[in-house]
């Protein structure tokens, strides 16, 4: 679906953050579920079981190129994992979701690991960290990546522009179990901070030790997206199955400044789980 750049930034302006505007903001509401209608025409829908491979929706789309030959536009975490794995399985409980958009968020799903941790791991840090994050917590991030040529900022509006209004994007996926550790991995070595490779903005390093990306065909997610109200937009998901411990004050970093403006942890859309609306994984 090709949308101008100035419908495109104004109606997806928090990619993967709060989705799209809606006329149905209790989509989340009890009565949401594999029995009311599924959503029809739409390309595949995300999040989903990474685990299971089968989809039986026919629309298809060529795959974006690697993240390596695309711009890095934005990055921001969602709290819990939107995906789900044998890693990260756990169902959270249902909360409120993003401050910004009001929608009730999907609960999502924890990390295994978030079960088996020591007592200095979640030791509560001495300041509030990312807007209420804590130790235990578990969070997916998202590296978002762009074909447009553009300068990383602030959501999708980052990832199009007025002479590329139609971008192939591409989402680079990880979940994390976050720790009050300075020996777990450093969220900061992991942002942009204006790094340029080969005239293309990247992240300085994407996780590579969480096993091999599962790449399928999807859409942007959010809490505003249900299987009632889906997402028409086009997007190459690259999800790691494998959950990594993240220290907290590393996030807390982050979130005092960065190039997104991002300083919380985003709501997540409720698991797709109807196959009309999931593309088959090769």
């Amino acid at each position: 679906m090709k949308l101008g750049s100035i419908s495109l930034a104004i109606a997806m302006g928090l990619f993967s953050i709060t989705g799209m505007a809606s006329g149905s903001h209790d989509s989340h509401s009890s009565h949401d579920s594999m029995s009311a209608k599924a959503c029809e025409g739409f390309g595949p829908q995300t999040p989903r079981d990474i685990d299971n491979v089968a989809g039986e929706n026919k629309r298809i789309f060529n795959s974006a190129p690697a993240a390596s030959e695309l711009n890095l536009c934005n990055i921001h975490f969602h709290n819990n994992a939107e995906h789900k794995a044998k890693d990260f399985s756990i169902l959270a409980k249902e909360k409120h979701g993003d401050s910004h958009g009001g929608h009730a968020s999907g609960g999502g799903y924890q990390c295994g690991m978030s079960k088996s941790l020591s007592a200095a791991e979640l030791k509560a840090p001495k300041t509030e960290i990312c807007k209420g994050l804590v130790p235990g917590d578990t969070i997916e991030v998202h590296w978002v990546h762009t074909s447009c040529d553009i300068k990383p900022g602030k959501g999708l509006g980052s990832c199009v522009s007025a002479a590329c209004a139609n971008p192939d994007l591409r989402v680079e996926t990880q979940v994390f179990t976050v720790v009050n550790d300075s020996s777990a991995l450093n969220f900061n070595d992991m942002t942009y901070d204006g790094n340029m490779v080969k005239g293309l903005h990247q992240a300085k390093v994407l996780p590579t030790k969480t096993g091999k990306p599962i790449e399928f065909l999807g859409s942007t997610t959010g809490p505003s997206f249900t299987e009632q109200s889906c997402s028409p937009y086009q997007v190459t998901w690259s999800v790691r199955p494998k959950c990594a411990k993240v220290d907290i004050n590393s996030l807390g970093e982050w979130c005092k400044g960065n190039a997104f403006k991002e300083d919380h942890a985003h709501g997540v859309r409720k698991l797709v789980t109807n196959p009309k609306l999931l593309s088959n994984i090769n």
